[in-house]
């Protein structure tokens, strides 16, 4: 594709569009696990570990993709994306065995989804406008891939009672493959809003490393990839083990997608006028507390969906929050690498707390261990993201200078 530098407002209506697809039909994965499960007779662990292998390419992949959109552009990152995205969701309604689950949910939707998803997607926004209006940008394309969120739960469910889980994921697949006519408008320039050339990877990264705040800001992203992958993939399972119909594991699902819109909105908004950082380390701090109401208030179906609803506000807010940081940190010209090194992080704990999830549970017949394991992990990355700095290195401060 084209370098060009088409309308921002038109990069930014097609990013948003693409992430609400990608970021949609992934969130309804969770309702997937026991009528596979059930099908093909296996323990929770295999489709759990289909998962967590997919967050895992998602994060190794993400790296790539993000040089590919610094250098290129981000249309060809989107395109290549989207075949795997399609792809693996036709391939995965006939997988029959752990391996093959494997292969189609993990490793090829996890290639999709590093191609289609934040750290590409926000460095096309981000180089599209200026940095005094860059967080709200990023915080209003995170807000209407929530509404995909909110929108394909419901949806993924009517199709699974229509045409049987494996057709739903033919029929998600057919959506999926919408991302790549889309990415013709995100076909961005590398050059944009305060991009100077892009350095080459090795001293992007080595620069990235020497910095405290970017490893902090990386082990905090860990926490929040384990917080919401446990409660996507095994929220709905942990509500019907305790007598809940799946409907409500959808509602919960749903409106984590619909309150996600307000939060992710919000902490854009909020990111222009407030630290960074200490945003951050409320979002997890309050997630942590979030989670011991839940476990601690007698199970009801308005205590499931008071919590969606919670977590929902603090869901994705922190997406446009650790990019913008990053982006004020080393500039926009390698962000979506250098976001995408970030998300690896995220994605390793995204690995840890789906595998984690039906690992623990086969063992021990219970999720309380996980649940403890989240709690923890909040109220440590609330202490790591309080002493980031959020400020430009010293080759950016020296060119402004």
């Amino acid at each position: 594709m084209p370098h060009r530098t088409p309308d921002p407002r038109l990069i930014l209506a097609c990013g948003a569009a693409i992430l609400a697809i990608s970021l949609g039909v992934r969130h309804g994965f969770g309702l997937f696990l026991q009528p596979i499960s059930a099908e093909y007779g296996w323990p929770r662990e295999v489709y759990a570990f289909a998962l967590a292998i997919q967050n895992l390419v998602w994060g190794v992949a993400t790296p790539f993709t993000g040089m590919i959109a610094d250098r290129w552009g981000a249309g060809r990152a989107i395109v290549g994306g989207a075949i795997f995205y399609t792809a693996g969701l036709a391939l995965m309604a006939v997988s029959t065995t752990g391996l093959a689950m494997t292969a189609t949910a993990g490793v090829m939707i996890g290639l999709g989804l590093a191609g289609t998803s934040f750290s590409v997607v926000f460095g096309a926004v981000g180089r599209a406008f200026p940095a005094e209006k860059r967080s709200l940008a990023m915080g209003v394309s995170s807000a209407v891939g929530s509404f995909g969120q909110f929108a394909m739960v419901p949806g993924t469910l009517g199709l699974m009672e229509g045409l049987g889980w494996a057709g739903a994921l033919v029929a998600m697949g057919g959506v999926a493959a919408i991302m790549a006519p889309l990415a013709w408008a995100v076909s961005d320039s590398p050059r944009g809003h305060g991009a100077s050339m892009p350095l080459p990877p090795v001293k992007a990264l080595a620069e990235a490393a020497r910095q405290k705040s970017f490893w902090l800001l990386s082990f905090g992203y860990f926490v929040c990839g384990f917080q919401v992958v446990f409660i996507g993939i095994h929220l709905p399972t942990y509500l019907l083990d305790r007598g809940m119909d799946l409907k409500v594991g959808t509602t919960v699902l749903a409106l984590v997608g619909l309150f996600n819109i307000v939060g992710t909105y919000s902490a854009g908004w909020l990111g222009q006028r407030m630290s960074k950082p200490v945003l951050l380390a409320a979002i997890y701090g309050l997630r942590s507390v979030a989670i011991i109401v839940f476990l601690m208030v007698p199970l009801s179906t308005w205590s499931a969906y008071v919590f969606g609803i919670a977590m929902g506000l603090l869901w994705l807010s922190t997406v446009p929050l650790t990019t913008g940081v990053v982006a004020t940190m080393f500039g926009v010209g390698n962000l979506a690498m250098l976001g995408g090194v970030v998300f690896l992080s995220h994605q390793l704990g995204s690995f840890a707390g789906g595998w984690m999830g039906g690992y623990l549970y086969d063992t021990t017949g219970s999720y309380d261990v996980v649940w403890m394991c989240a709690i923890a992990l909040g109220f440590m990355a609330f202490l790591l993201n309080l002493p980031i700095r959020e400020r430009p290195v010293a080759r950016l401060a020296a060119e402004a200078a």
